[in-house]
C-alpha cells in the first residue's frame, strides 16, 4: 500500500484558515496535528492541508468559504468509522471533521431523535433506550449516527422496519457557498432524497431528526459452534433464511474471535461459526422460529429477550481505533455451489486470514423499494457478502486483502451486480450502486449544490451519458 510522506513545513495556503473555528484548526508541524488527522481505520495515514473542527453550523460556514478561497477541497468525516475511500487525495484538502457536535435529544411523545454529526450510536441507543425507545442501528457503538444513517444503514430490525436512512425524518447541513438548509420531504425535498444515501457529500452535515421505534426489549442473541461445523450450519442457516419471516433479520459469520476482554471468554481467541441477530415478536414465536436453528446443538446459545439498546454490541466488534479492511457485495442467492464456495474460500481446509466472513440476511422490507426512502430506497439481493480483515501488522496486510478477495471471488457468479457503499473501502464506480435515472438525478443535483467541485468525492465517476 502506498502511503503520502508528510509534507514539508512551507507556508501553506490552509494557514488562512487560521483562527477559525475558535482556534481547532491544525496544520502540519501543529503539536496536535497527527492525533487530529487519524480515523478510526488505523490502516489509513493521509496528510491533510489542514484538519478543523467547527463545533456550530456558522463555523462551519467559515471554513467552507476560507477552504475555497484557498483552493483547497473539503473531505467532511466523522469517527472515521467506515471513512469513505480518499487515501492518498487529502494533501490539498481540508479534513472537517465533525466531532465537537456533540447536541443529542430525545423527543419521547414524538418517538424522535435529534442528533449533532458528532454524536456516537452507543450514547444514541443509551438514550433511547431510556425512554424504551429503539433506533435502526449499526451493530457497533462507536459508528457515527450521521455517516451510517445517510449511508443506507442495515440494522437488526432492517427486515421489518427497512433502512435508517428512511427513518430520517430532516438533515440540516451547510453548502458549499455557506448556506445553511434544512432539508425535509416538504422543504428542499430534492437534496433531502439526495444525500439520504446518495454517496457523495452534498454539504456538511451538522445535524439529523430520525424516527424511534417503540421496543423497549427485542429477543436476540447469538448462537455459535466451532467452525468445523460449518458445513453442516451453512446449509441450515440459508434454508432457514428462505422461510423466516420478516420479523427476524440475522448475521452467518465464520469468525476469528479475537482474545480481547471484550469477547466473551469461551469465544475469546477462537474460530467459530455464528448466527446472530434479533427476532420481533413474544417469546413462544421466536423460539418456534429458532427452533431449527437450536436443533444443530449450538455449543453457546446467548438467545434471550433483553433490553434493545444492548444490540449496539451484539456483534462483537472491535470498539476503538482499529486498522483494517473490508469490502462487499450483494449477492442473488445462495445455492448449494455458493455455498460449496464460501466453505472452500473461508472455511476450515482455506488456510485463511479473514477475521470475519460474513452474510447478512436482506430481503424483506430491505428488498422492496421505499417510496419515502431516499436514493438508495432498497438493497438489489437476498444477503450482503461482506469480507472483514483486521490486523495490527502492516505486513500481512496485503495477505488480510488478498483472503477478503478470495472469499467475494468465491462467490462473485451470484453477485447482483449492486454494491452497497458503506461496506467498501475501495473506490467503486457509482454506476454500479445505483440504477441509470438515480445515478443522473444525483449528479444533476450534485452538480447544483457544488458547482465547482468543493467536496472530495469518495466514489468519482464520469456519469453515463444519456442517464
Amino acid at each position: 500500500m502506498t502511503q503520502q510522506q508528510a509534507p514539508s513545513l512551507v507556508q501553506s495556503p490552509a494557514e488562512a484558515l487560521r483562527g477559525l473555528c475558535g482556534g481547532a484548526v491544525h496544520l502540519p508541524g501543529d503539536p496536535a496535528y497527527d492525533l487530529a488527522r487519524g480515523g478510526w481505520n488505523l490502516r489509513f495515514a493521509d496528510y491533510p492541508a489542514a484538519v478543523v473542527y467547527p463545533a456550530f453550523p456558522d463555523e462551519v460556514a467559515a471554513v467552507l468559504r476560507a477552504a475555497a478561497a484557498a483552493g483547497l477541497a473539503v473531505a467532511p468525516q466523522g469517527t472515521g468509522h467506515g471513512a469513505p475511500p480518499l487515501e492518498g487525495r487529502l494533501a490539498g484538502a481540508v479534513l472537517l471533521r465533525t466531532a465537537a457536535m456533540a447536541e443529542l435529544s430525545v423527543d419521547v411523545e414524538r418517538r424522535s431523535a435529534r442528533v449533532g454529526a458528532g454524536v456516537l450510536w452507543g450514547d444514541l441507543t443509551d438514550a433511547a433506550g431510556r425512554h424504551g425507545l429503539a433506533a435502526l442501528h449499526p451493530s457497533s457503538p462507536d459508528v457515527g449516527v450521521v455517516g451510517f444513517s445517510l449511508g443506507g444503514g442495515i440494522g437488526w430490525y432492517a427486515r421489518r422496519l427497512g433502512l435508517q436512512s428512511a427513518a430520517v425524518t430532516a438533515v440540516e447541513l451547510v453548502l458549499a457557498d455557506g448556506t445553511f438548509v434544512r432539508a425535509t420531504a416538504d422543504a428542499d425535498a430534492d437534496l433531502f432524497w439526495a444525500v439520504r444515501g446518495g454517496g457523495a457529500p452534498l454539504g456538511v452535515v451538522t445535524a439529523l431528526e430520525f424516527d424511534l421505534f417503540p421496543l423497549p426489549t427485542v429477543v436476540a442473541g447469538y448462537l455459535a459452534w466451532d467452525w468445523t461445523a460449518v458445513e453442516k450450519v451453512l446449509p441450515a442457516w440459508v434454508a432457514w433464511c428462505a422461510d423466516a419471516p420478516e420479523e427476524a433479520t440475522t448475521s452467518f459469520r465464520l469468525l476469528q474471535a479475537p482474545a480481547v476482554d471484550e469477547v466473551p471468554a469461551g469465544l475469546r481467541g477462537r474460530r467459530l461459526v455464528v448466527v446472530d441477530g434479533a427476532v420481533l415478536g413474544d417469546d413462544d414465536a421466536a423460539a418456534e422460529l429458532l427452533a431449527p436453528l437450536r436443533a444443530l446443538t449450538p455449543e453457546f446459545d446467548t438467545v434471550t429477550r433483553v433490553p434493545a439498546s444492548t444490540l449496539v454490541r451484539l456483534h462483537l466488534e472491535p470498539e476503538g481505533p482499529t486498522p483494517g479492511y473490508a469490502s462487499s457485495m450483494l449477492l442473488t442467492g445462495l445455492p448449494d455451489a455458493a455455498i460449496a464456495a464460501v466453505v472452500e474460500a473461508a472455511g476450515p481446509r482455506s488456510g485463511t486470514s479473514l477475521t470475519v466472513a460474513e452474510l447478512r440476511q436482506l430481503g424483506g422490507r430491505l428488498g422492496r423499494p421505499d417510496p419515502a426512502g431516499g436514493a438508495l430506497s432498497y438493497l438489489d439481493g437476498e444477503f450482503l457478502a461482506l469480507g472483514l480483515a483486521l490486523g495490527d501488522d502492516p505486513a500481512g496486510w496485503e495477505q488480510l486483502r488478498a483472503d477478503t478477495d478470495r472469499f467475494l471471488t468465491a462467490v462473485t457468479p451470484w453477485a447482483s451486480g449492486r454494491h452497497y457503499l458503506p461496506m467498501l473501502d475501495d473506490a467503486t464506480d457509482t454506476r454500479k450502486v445505483f440504477p441509470p435515472g438515480v445515478h443522473a438525478r444525483l449528479s444533476e443535483i450534485r452538480r447544483r449544490v457544488d458547482p465547482t467541485g468543493l467536496f472530495l468525492d469518495p466514489h468519482p465517476a464520469t456519469p453515463a451519458r444519456g442517464c
